[in-house]
């Protein structure tokens, strides 16, 4: 059961990171909304996103606690289900 609720939160992720570049292009989406959800839901599950996150944070951090409360609600969402 846990390999399917992984994959499912990989799909999930990948999904919001694919839908985040394509907004870039598109003035309908907002594309680092998406991207930010994308990679909030990856970092559950991906070393290499959360070390690219920790990059993200000593960059911009004042950004970094948006990501974390993203990140918070996609888990307690998922915790639900």
């Amino acid at each position: 059961m846990e390999s399917i609720k992984t994959i499912g939160i990989l799909i999930t992720g990948w999904f919001f990171v694919l839908l985040g570049i394509l907004g870039l292009f598109l003035p309908v989406l907002q594309g680092i909304l998406f991207i930010m959800i994308g990679l909030a839901i990856l970092s559950t599950r991906s070393e290499l996103v959360q070390r690219l996150l920790r990059r993200f944070e000593q960059r911009y951090p004042q950004y970094h606690a948006k990501v974390e409360e993203m990140k918070r609600k996609v888990l307690a969402w998922f915790k639900r289900k």
